[in-house]
């Protein structure tokens, strides 16, 4: 019995700290951002707007004219791939918005925005850029927004190892708690403590 018993502390201990290592840096990220978010209204953010303007090549200004006149789709690729040389603008998998005067690109990110259009058939190319600086990147990356779907798989990931932490400190708790009276008062104190919060003054 006492060799079982040792044998899943030894166990639940491995995953514990493994767990915790895993979330380690992300549980720092997403505590001071917790924090950020808590008191956006409070922290004041200087947005920095950045516009270029440019000129399609007439090639490319002909094949703009030819796209689709309303509706979405992306735009052709070696216009695509024109942007991306010269206003290093990134338009892998963003469909543009297309009507009779303009095809108009939406490109939000983490901590700002920025679009561009081109005019039809001139070929006039505006590119809009804001940074809203690192507060605002960090908490976007707390809220998933504009993060991409690699990030949403990292936030699934490391809420799993969250668990697997919070799950084996509660068994291990569990095990120590008769050496530790106040293991359970303590316990209840956090459920008690926002339970009381939520009933009382949200409403």
């Amino acid at each position: 019995m006492k060799t079982r018993r040792s044998r899943w502390l030894k166990q639940l201990h491995l995953w514990h700290w493994v767990s915790s290592a895993i979330c380690l840096v992300g549980l720092l990220l997403f505590t001071v951002t917790g924090v950020t978010l808590n008191h956006a209204a409070d922290i004041e953010g200087r947005p920095r707007v950045t516009t270029r303007d440019a000129q399609l090549p007439e090639s490319l200004a002909a094949a703009l004219s030819g796209g689709p006149h309303t509706g979405r789709g992306a735009l052709p690729a070696a216009i695509a791939a024109w942007l991306s040389r010269e206003l290093g603008v990134e338009l892998a998998g963003r469909d543009a918005e297309w009507s009779a005067g303009e095809a108009y690109v939406s490109l939000p990110r983490p901590g700002g925005d920025s679009w561009l259009t081109l005019a039809r058939p001139s070929g006039e190319v505006t590119y809009e850029r804001t940074d809203r600086g690192w507060i605002s990147y960090l908490n976007d990356l707390h809220k998933g927004r504009n993060t991409g779907s690699v990030w949403r798989w990292f936030i699934d990931i490391f809420a799993g190892a969250c668990l697997v932490f919070a799950i084996t400190g509660l068994v291990l708790l569990q095990l120590h708690s008769r050496n530790r009276p106040s293991t359970w008062p303590l316990v209840g104190l956090g459920l008690l403590a926002p339970l009381l919060l939520v009933l009382l003054f949200l409403h």
